[in-house]
């Protein structure tokens, strides 16, 4: 059995070292989303994966214990709690994207893709058809 070299040893240890990050970036979590018109966090989403898919649910709306009074018919006077509001991502390199998210403002659904940037800010981005056409949030991980 051969020895382990100090040279190998620091190279291996870097790997590891260097590879914790990468491996830690996932959307997975609960995720605070900014309302695009006057900036105020509006709900806690969590991403979970099921089936090898990503999911989101609303688990609270902000400020906490609100009901969605701006939103659409079928939406309107609820707490969101529990909705399954994004569904069906699944990785595609450095993004998720295959799925769809629904805009309780509008009650429409959109195709959605994501990405992260960095550990704690996660984009976005809703759009009919083609991604031009959409808009991109920026969602922030609650700790």
């Amino acid at each position: 059995m051969k020895t382990l070299t100090l040279s190998r040893l620091v190279g291996l240890l870097a790997l590891i070292a260097f590879s914790l990050p990468a491996m830690a970036q996932s959307p997975l979590g609960t995720w605070r989303t900014i309302d695009d018109d006057d900036g105020e966090p509006k709900s806690h989403i969590e991403i979970y994966e099921q089936g090898g898919k990503l999911f989101g649910r609303v688990l609270m709306l902000l400020p906490e214990g609100s009901v969605c009074e701006d939103c659409a018919d079928q939406f309107e006077g609820s707490n969101m709690q529990g909705v399954v509001v994004m569904r069906d991502m699944e990785p595609n390199g450095n993004e998720w994207s295959g799925g769809n998210i629904i805009d309780p403002k509008n009650g429409r659904t959109y195709r959605c893709k994501m990405e992260l940037d960095g550990p704690n800010r996660l984009r976005v981005r809703g759009y009919l058809g083609i991604s031009l056409l959409g808009r991109t949030q920026v969602w922030e991980r609650v700790n």
